[in-house]
């Protein structure tokens, strides 16, 4: 009998001292948890348009943006980049780096600096660019524009890969196509579609402006995406890109030294420059091969960084 009165006996306390033990263990918890007034909640993030300027240009040309047409197109290529955030990072730690090249010898040929912008959207900064039909450098530039405008191509050399003589061709390639057209927004169109391309439209459709032709989606959409890079780069924190000096790439001093004969390694070549051959071929892209055959008609300099 006894023995039945305790069982009942546990069998009451049992869930108490259960009870008991689970409140304890509670109270411990809240008591570790920190004060509710210092926990801070994430901000929620959001994404929104993009805001279109009241007023926008391309080398001192209006863009209509009072065309509902226009302002969307513009207002696409704006998102695109915007959105695309790590690729817009990136021009713009490069953009210190290469526009102190392009900007002097634009201005040294009267070509306004918009056109800076075509340059990036070309070849994304990119100094070994090449494109599906195999235009290539930074002002991605065919073979056959090359040899018309005076860049040397072959299999050891090939300046299209040269920043600066590249841009001295474009710039010959853009005033020659302002003689046709005598507008900067054609010309930079026909950059992308050529001349004859554009031409034919504008007689097809008895058109000469950009922003009313139907052409095709590609040149449609280039003119608003070099002005959407502009818009970015010149304001960035106006689209959120926060991108101190500091974590921009540094613009890196180099010495021109003049190659006065055959070279058989620029392996070798590099060595006594006290560079590495990756770094040589990355300073200098239009060097194509291991070596060059020197004929003495034309002088070559390549770049030696000071690192």
């Amino acid at each position: 009998m006894r023995q039945m009165e305790k069982k009942k006996w546990w069998k009451v306390l049992l869930p108490v001292v259960l009870a008991v033990n689970v409140f304890v263990v509670v109270m411990i918890l809240v008591s570790a948890r920190p004060d509710d007034s210092k926990v801070v909640l994430e901000k929620e993030e959001r994404f929104e348009a993009v805001e279109i300027p009241e007023e926008v240009s391309f080398a001192n040309e209006k863009m209509p943006i009072e065309r509902f047409y226009v302002k969307e197109a513009l207002d696409r290529e704006l998102l695109s980049n915007v959105y695309f955030h790590s690729q817009t990072i990136r021009y713009i730690k490069l953009a210190p780096r290469y526009l102190s090249i392009i900007e002097p010898i634009l201005k040294e040929q009267g070509i306004h600096e918009d056109f800076k912008y075509l340059a990036l959207a070309e070849s994304g900064f990119n100094p070994r660019a090449i494109s599906p039909a195999r235009a290539a450098g930074f002002w991605q530039i065919m073979k056959g524009t090359a040899g018309d405008y005076g860049l040397e191509v072959n299999a050891e050399v090939d300046e299209r890969y040269h920043i600066e003589k590249a841009t001295y061709a474009a710039c010959k390639y853009l005033k020659d196509s302002y003689k046709k057209f005598g507008n900067w927004t054609l010309v930079a169109a026909s950059y992308n579609r050529g001349v004859t391309g554009i031409k034919r439209q504008m007689n097809r459709q008895e058109e000469d402006d950009y922003y009313d032709l139907l052409i095709t989606t590609e040149t449609a959409r280039y003119v608003y995406r070099i002005v959407a890079l502009k818009l970015i780069l010149e304001n960035p924190e106006k689209y959120n890109f926060y991108i101190s000096e500091g974590e921009k790439y540094p613009i890196i001093p180099t010495t021109d030294v003049e190659i006065t004969g055959s070279v058989s390694s620029f392996s070798d070549f590099a060595k006594k420059q006290g560079v590495s051959y990756k770094v040589l071929k990355d300073f200098n892209p239009w060097l194509r091969e291991n070596k060059l055959t020197y004929s003495g008609r034309k002088k070559y300099w390549v770049k030696i960084p000071q690192l």
